[in-house]
């Protein structure tokens, strides 16, 4: 049975029967192939998932959720390996929120609003019994690339990080259904993290691992948004 309460975020005022609606002039998509919102054509707040965009840093891996793990691990009493099944069995949540890209323009298409559903990240980190010393939560997706650090190539895994106080607020999900339905491949299956009121950065996507720090993590720069949009 899912629960939780209802965060409602507008992401534009729809027009009344009596106006109309002028179009922007620079809202066409960075890349044609991939959906934007269309503007001109919003009639609810929900965002119809073939105008939800999608964002990539490094690619979109395929991750098999047969075999799929989420490993929890370093500042906690009791690390946790969760196959999907066991993650979905868990008290879930869901509640509409705005996902938007950090690298939207003013009258841009990469924001989206929707209905999200998944497992509280709190109870989980709760229940894996965070240390004392615990400052930082980190979060790696699945997606890979290459980097270059003082003149020389590493691989990196994508990364982003909380503050313990951030990640355990009631509303950061585990996430792995938008729009009533199965996350896709492009929107991070089969488990992305869901960070209401930060830029889609942090919504971490194909999630595979979780580890609490000590300190401050610090992740390596990232190529522009649109260098695989």
């Amino acid at each position: 049975m899912i629960s939780g309460g209802l965060a409602l975020a507008a992401v534009t005022a729809l027009p009344a029967a009596d106006e109309e609606v002028i179009p922007f002039l620079d809202t066409k998509p960075i890349n044609p192939e991939r959906p934007t919102l269309p503007w001109d054509q919003t009639t609810s707040w929900i965002t119809p998932k073939d105008h939800f965009f999608s964002v990539a840093h490094y690619g979109y891996p395929d991750v098999d959720p047969a075999t799929w793990r989420l490993e929890i691990s370093g500042l906690v009493e009791n690390p946790r390996s969760l196959t999907l099944d066991a993650l979905r069995s868990r008290p879930a949540a869901e509640f509409v929120a705005t996902l938007e890209c950090s690298g939207n323009s003013p009258s841009g298409g990469l924001i989206g609003n929707t209905r999200w559903a998944g497992t509280p990240l709190a109870l989980l980190l709760k229940d894996c019994g965070l240390k004392n010393d615990a400052v930082d939560v980190v979060f790696y997706g699945a997606d890979q690339g290459t980097e270059k650090i003082r003149a020389s190539d590493y691989l990196q895994q994508f990364a982003r990080s909380l503050a313990v106080p951030d990640a355990l607020r009631e509303n950061v999900l585990l996430c792995w259904q938008m729009h009533g339905e199965p996350l896709t491949k492009n929107h991070g299956a089969p488990i992305r993290l869901v960070v209401p009121g930060w830029y889609g950065i942090a919504w971490v996507k194909w999630l595979t691992r979780i580890e609490v720090h000590d300190r401050r993590f610090l992740s390596t720069p990232f190529r522009k948004y649109d260098d695989v949009f």
